[in-house]
């Protein structure tokens, strides 16, 4: 834990059940070399007390009013500049989603607002509240704006209810902490996201309904494992993840000459883009005018970027993407032989609220003689799902390769 050491960690303690594992947490992270300092909410004062964590901690708990006196009103701004990470555990639904929505109605929320250090996460409460729609779309939003989450577990809970929604024992807290602030480590990924833009006029273009949300996650979750990550993404709506060195590119022709480039520095390829498989044989300087009630098209085939790349990757593990309407996995399989692909990701699209333009996606994986299937949930769920079983299969194959 060596990472620690003279480190500045502020945590805040929500009302939950799981706050009785707080001063395990504290007494660990002062082992490790940490500065603690504590904020909690009224509720939490309920499970541990005010005096525990001052005794662990060496210094007095903000238990904040719910409106800040004069004499403490600046403390959130001295507390946020004096944080290197804030940390909330427990976090209870109703702090989610108090953070989601930007409320700063209390010490916790406004530190959080106030703070430019990196915030974490771990959140603990009933599995059914932890799946809700709700609680996973606030989890969504604070995703995407760069909050780091310590995933709950799964087990019984306080309840009698079995599932996910436990609160990471405060070893996997100070793991992800510890890795947070130590150097960055581990295969470098090359991601790309989004659709391509094959123009055929100055106006008009082909493309398709990619939103880049599924490759961003995936982008986005190796980031928050301190892995090196490099992104090309086609036209999306919405800007890539912070802090990871992004390419912006508009045509298939574009994205496989940063990838050419890319693609030797790297030791895994998630190609997650949407890449045109047509573009028009001869584009238009001018726009078209509409002369004719039927428009002849030419199209020819655009640059197969998983084909050139098996050309020129090496020892990187490629990873592809397939979305399917039908025969899921017969198309998946074609595909994983053809392109000489590591592992393909097959999505269903055409469904209600899920793949292209969704929050969410389910996926079926497939690789050497093995599949897996992932049931539907968010992107930046699924993400770590993907991410983690990429991983995985690269540690074999390196195994296999170094014995």
């Amino acid at each position: 834990m060596r990472y620690l050491a003279g480190k500045h960690v502020l945590v805040g303690i929500t009302g939950g059940i799981a706050a009785y594992k707080i001063p395990d947490l504290i007494r660990k992270l002062g082992k490790a070399g940490a500065k603690t300092r504590i904020v909690m909410t009224p509720a939490a004062k309920q499970f541990v007390t005010p005096m525990t964590l001052q005794t662990l901690s060496g210094h007095p708990v903000y238990c904040h009013p719910s409106r800040p006196s004069a004499d403490n009103a600046m403390d959130h701004i001295e507390l946020a500049r004096w944080a290197d990470c804030l940390l909330v555990a427990p976090a209870t639904a109703h702090s989610l989603a108090r953070l989601a929505h930007g409320l700063a109605d209390d010490l916790i929320s406004t530190l959080y607002l106030a703070t430019s250090s990196p915030t974490f996460i771990a959140p603990a409460m009933n599995t059914r509240m932890w799946t809700h729609t709700a609680t996973q779309t606030n989890v969504g939003v604070l995703k995407s704006r760069g909050i780091f989450f310590i995933e709950p577990e799964s087990g019984q809970q306080a309840c009698g209810d079995e599932g996910p929604g436990r609160m990471a024992e405060p070893e996997t807290i100070l793991d992800n902490l510890n890795h947070h602030f130590g150097p960055a480590e581990g295969p470098a990924i090359l991601v790309t996201a989004g659709p391509t833009h094959e123009d055929i006029d100055p106006v008009r273009f082909i493309g398709n309904r990619s939103s880049g949300k599924m490759g961003f996650a995936l982008a986005e979750y190796a980031h928050r494992l301190r892995l090196p990550v490099t992104l090309v993404h086609g036209p999306t709506t919405f800007p890539p993840p912070e802090g990871i060195p992004s390419f912006a590119v508009r045509s298939a022709e574009e994205m496989l000459g940063v990838i050419t480039r890319q693609l030797p520095q790297h030791d895994i390829f998630i190609s997650a883009a949407a890449v045109a498989d047509y573009q028009p044989a001869s584009p238009e300087n001018k726009k078209s005018s509409k002369h004719h009630n039927i428009m002849t098209l030419a199209l020819k085939p655009a640059p197969d970027i998983l084909a050139e790349t098996a050309k020129i990757s090496g020892q990187c593990l490629r990873i592809g993407f397939a979305a399917e309407t039908h025969d899921l996995e017969k198309h998946a399989l074609e595909k994983l032989q053809r392109k000489q692909l590591d592992m393909i990701i097959a999505n269903p699209v055409g469904l209600e609220d899920s793949g292209m333009e969704s929050d969410y996606n389910q996926a079926c994986v497939y690789w050497s003689t093995k599949k897996k299937h992932f049931p539907r949930t968010s992107k930046q769920a699924l993400a770590k799902q993907l991410i983690d079983l990429i991983l995985e299969l690269y540690r074999e194959k390196n195994t296999v390769k170094d014995s």
